[in-house]
């Protein structure tokens, strides 16, 4: 049975950073593609970050500022974000694609476990 927890997840205010973890059991994260997505009140979830073997992927908009990783021996994701704006407040959640491809990373339906997440909050 695959389980994904997010933790991390907390109130910063605008410029600052936070690192969001993932921890995995059932699954290896360096099996196919590890990604993160995010979901604001009364939007869609949106991609934001994905790892597939040594090769990170960025969505535009976090582009320069977030920094995904993962450490094998922990079998965990981590996402380290930086100067953080208040658009970038939302529920954050870890998914786990074993057969993702990299067209494919930035697809919510391609991902077939997610965590619960964690609420990112970017506010003065």
């Amino acid at each position: 049975q695959v389980q994904l927890v997010e933790s991390g997840g907390e109130l910063v205010r605008p410029g600052e950073s936070l690192r969001l973890s993932c921890a995995v059991s059932g699954h290896t994260v360096s099996r196919g593609a590890m990604g993160w997505f995010r979901q604001a009140p009364g939007k869609e979830r949106e991609y934001v970050s994905a790892v597939k073997g040594g090769t990170p992927y960025y969505s535009d908009s976090v582009k320069g500022r977030f920094a995904i990783s993962k450490d094998s021996a922990k079998n965990t994701v981590y996402l380290q974000m930086n100067s953080l704006k208040p658009d970038d407040t939302a529920v954050y959640f870890c998914a786990a694609g074993p057969t993702v491809i990299p067209s494919q990373v930035s697809t919510p339906g391609a991902y077939y476990s997610w965590g619960q997440g964690t609420q990112v909050t970017v506010s003065s």
